[in-house]
């Protein structure tokens, strides 16, 4: 494999990940967010409804920190506190992702199209080719923040 491209390569993956985060914070100051609140939104959007104990586990953040992130997007009607039919002693957080997304789509619509454009200027084998990129480097980050976590 050739060194140059592999650094190169690594450097522009550290780049995209900066400029992720700047964009990110840009579109929660935007949304009157902050940028980690923003980003566990997304968490509740893509894993749908859970508890406080399981977004705590997949945020890392503490349990009482999250108390205070379901506080804060309770307050703007971005999620709702439930009781669990099973057992009405375990809270489930369902998010209101109708809400979320009328608070977050206009703001993704310009990243969106010139992503979509973007996207569309590859082959579709180039395009196969960033897809198995994206999931093993997912694959690859998941893994290692566990072992990271697990060493603690």
């Amino acid at each position: 494999m050739d060194e140059k491209l592999t650094d190169k390569l690594r450097k522009l993956s550290q780049q995209y990940a900066f400029s992720s985060i700047q964009m990110h914070e840009a579109v929660a100051r935007k949304a009157s967010l902050s940028g980690t609140d923003h980003k566990y939104l997304g968490f509740l959007i893509e894993k749908g409804q859970m508890t406080a104990g399981e977004l705590s586990v997949l945020t890392g953040l503490t349990t009482g920190a999250v108390t205070g992130l379901i506080d804060r997007f309770e307050k703007r009607n971005l999620v709702k506190r439930k009781f669990a039919n099973e057992d009405r002693r375990k809270v489930l957080i369902e998010p209101n992702t109708e809400n979320i997304m009328a608070l977050l789509v206009p703001l993704y619509a310009e990243f969106r199209n010139k992503t979509e454009i973007l996207l569309s200027s590859f082959s579709e084998e180039e395009r196969k080719t960033l897809e198995t990129y994206f999931q093993s480097a997912i694959e690859i980050m998941n893994d290692s923040a566990k072992n990271i976590n697990s060493n603690l």
